[in-house]
């Protein structure tokens, strides 16, 4: 028998010997078999660490456009984020393989998480964009983008490792 090139380290690697030689677990959200949420989650990505970014140069320069830049990254990033989040669980409830990792659990509450932190970020600088900034906002937008290069590895073994949301054949229903 043979072993997968990583051996498993739950909950952060996990590999799984038959999934390492199958061809994978296409996306049940996909256009012409191409997956839509790996290439959807760069949007709420970036315009959530730009705006931890834009906190911290309003934080270094006191300068307003940081401020203004920041809450538009945020509210770009909830509503990017909602759509990358519908996607991404409808192939979490429709694909077994999803499930069946700690990977996904771990992926998925962590991107709730996340996007339940940005949306109470947007809401505290609705009426006070630069005053909730400095501490609590750029603390939160410090989270957030830490938050999201933890799920994103997550995600990357889902897909890498586990081969979900590919171009594949095996079926989304395992015994």
């Amino acid at each position: 028998m043979t072993q997968t090139p990583t051996p498993s380290i739950p909950p952060f690697i996990e590999s799984d010997e038959r999934e390492f030689h199958d061809s994978g677990v296409p996306s049940t959200v996909a256009i012409a078999k191409h997956p839509l949420h790996p290439l959807i989650v760069t949007f709420p990505i970036a315009f959530l660490t730009g705006a931890a970014g834009a906190d911290i140069g309003y934080w270094l320069s006191g300068d307003y456009f940081w401020a203004r830049a920041a809450i538009w990254l945020i509210g770009a990033g909830f509503i990017s984020g909602l759509v990358a989040a519908l996607t991404g669980m409808l192939d979490f409830v429709r694909i077994d393989r999803v499930k069946k990792h700690s990977a996904g659990w771990i992926h998925m509450a962590g991107n709730v998480t996340a996007l339940a932190l940005t949306f109470g970020n947007w809401y505290l600088r609705w009426d006070n964009v630069e005053g909730a900034i400095l501490p609590t906002g750029i603390i939160i937008s410090i989270v957030v983008a830490s938050l999201l290069g933890i799920t994103g590895w997550f995600g990357a073994e889902l897909i890498y490792r586990h081969k979900i949301s590919v171009i594949g054949s095996s079926s989304r229903h395992e015994p």
